[in-house]
């Protein structure tokens, strides 16, 4: 498995209505030094429908400006959409809505 289908996978596993941070995901992929790789992984991501990219932020809840499928503001609404709590217009609140898990 490559470095982005690992990542993909743990992607895959943020539950509907969580957030993860870029660094999480690069820590459950395998290296905690692959923030931007998760990154670079996102924005080339192959399957929107079944690898939910708009549920990574950044660790202190900031929505991407860069979101790949439409901007910030569609990673907005699909996060609201799924009942995401926000402190204001680009910040999720980490405290509220943060995926919990620590290893693979």
């Amino acid at each position: 498995m490559n470095t982005f289908e690992k990542i993909y996978e743990q992607v895959k596993k943020i539950p509907r209505g969580k957030v993860a941070s870029y660094g999480q995901i690069a820590l459950l992929a395998g290296n905690p030094r692959w923030s931007r790789v998760v990154g670079y992984a996102l924005h080339v991501n192959p399957d929107p429908d079944s690898i939910p990219c708009h549920r990574v932020v950044t660790k202190d809840g900031k929505l991407s400006p860069a979101f790949a499928f439409g901007g910030e503001n569609m990673q907005r609404q699909f996060l609201l959409n799924e009942g995401v709590v926000f402190i204001d217009e680009s910040t999720v609140d980490m405290k509220a809505s943060a995926w919990l898990q620590t290893n693979a």
